[in-house]
């Protein structure tokens, strides 16, 4: 178990983030273990082929990275500085990180396995063959970021803000307990202490001021925190909603629904369970937001959803009635 120790002030500060260099680089483990999600095979088989068609792709050297237990080295995924840094922000960090750290957290991410032979200039007494390693690596995860990540990046990242939007939703309404509580049955708030269960490392860090992280990731398969007991708390967790990243939701509604309101709308009213913003439901529809805009006008003048702002966001639901037509009951 690994424990964050948060005082008031850390609890004060904790904050989200997103990062295209998290998704990249915890993307590695599926790729590497297709049965770890069932969820991602499309995106797997689609990136399996691309990576195909890439020349000179070091692809022992890339998923070397992923050690036996499933953790990955904490310089690949470094804090995000901002809310919201691009990919190469992220990637530049990577290149300044000292050779020192370079050979802490790849041996610390391997052991007690010995380095897989790719990763074996870690060992280099000298800092020049393991700066060229970290390099190579950072050329590899550019290239691979073209080809597996980026293509599909504007979808995760309105996904990982929709998530984002609910989990402050959940902390306005329950607190740090509900919180922690619903990102993940291995978390656990308690006296001023959030414990990550399930984890092959064992201790418990101080956050003494430095906050908390939180990044939302559609690749991460359960909560992940960095290796090192040095690092700042961060938490990559498991985004809601990844079932609907690479597959379209069936149409909703019954015929005579459709029949009434038109199958966009009856689509619409059907994805209205919680509370969602239009950038969301325009990526799970597939079409523009001012498109969706537009049904959603009408359904709220006829009484069929409610909404509610939420910060920059206006957030839209299933109202009584349309709950009623639609023949859905709203969960609990």
């Amino acid at each position: 178990m690994i424990s964050f120790e948060l005082g008031v002030e850390d609890l004060a500060d904790t904050r989200f983030a997103l990062s295209p260099l998290y998704e990249t680089v915890l993307s590695l483990r599926v790729l590497r273990e297709p049965g770890l999600s069932a969820l991602h095979l499309p995106w797997r088989r689609s990136v399996l082929g691309a990576l195909d068609a890439l020349d000179g792709l070091d692809t022992e050297l890339l998923m070397s990275v992923v050690a036996v237990r499933r953790t990955l080295p904490d310089f690949l995924t470094p804090r995000p500085a901002s809310f919201a840094p691009s990919f190469e922000e992220e990637l530049a960090t990577v290149g300044r990180t000292p050779p020192d750290l370079v050979r802490r957290d790849l041996l610390a991410t391997h052991a007690p396995d010995p380095l897989p032979a790719p990763l074996l200039a870690a060992h280099a007494p000298d800092d020049g063959p393991v700066i060229a390693l970290r390099d190579a690596l950072c050329a590899l995860l550019r290239r691979y970021w073209e080809a597996a990540v980026r293509p599909m990046w504007p979808r995760m990242r309105l996904l990982l803000e929709a998530d984002m939007t609910y989990r402050a939703r959940q902390l306005a309404m329950g607190g740090a307990r509900l919180l922690f509580a619903d990102i993940h049955p291995n978390l656990r708030w308690h006296d001023g202490v959030l414990h990550i269960g399930q984890m092959v490392s064992r201790h418990r860090v101080v956050a003494s001021g430095r906050g908390l992280l939180l990044v939302p990731s559609v690749f991460a398969h359960k909560p992940a925190p960095p290796v090192s007991p040095e690092e700042a708390p961060t938490l990559a967790y498991p985004s809601r909603g990844v079932a609907t990243l690479w597959v379209r939701e069936p149409v909703a509604g019954t015929a005579a629904l459709v029949s009434l309101l038109g199958a966009p709308k009856a689509r619409l009213l059907g994805l209205l369970d919680e509370p969602l913003p239009t950038v969301e439901l325009a990526r799970r529809l597939g079409v523009t937001a001012s498109a969706v805009s537009q049904h959603l006008g009408v359904l709220y003048a006829t009484g069929l959803v409610s909404r509610a702002r939420d910060g920059r966001q206006v957030l839209y639901r299933r109202s009584p009635l349309g709950d009623e037509l639609s023949g859905r009951g709203r969960p609990g």
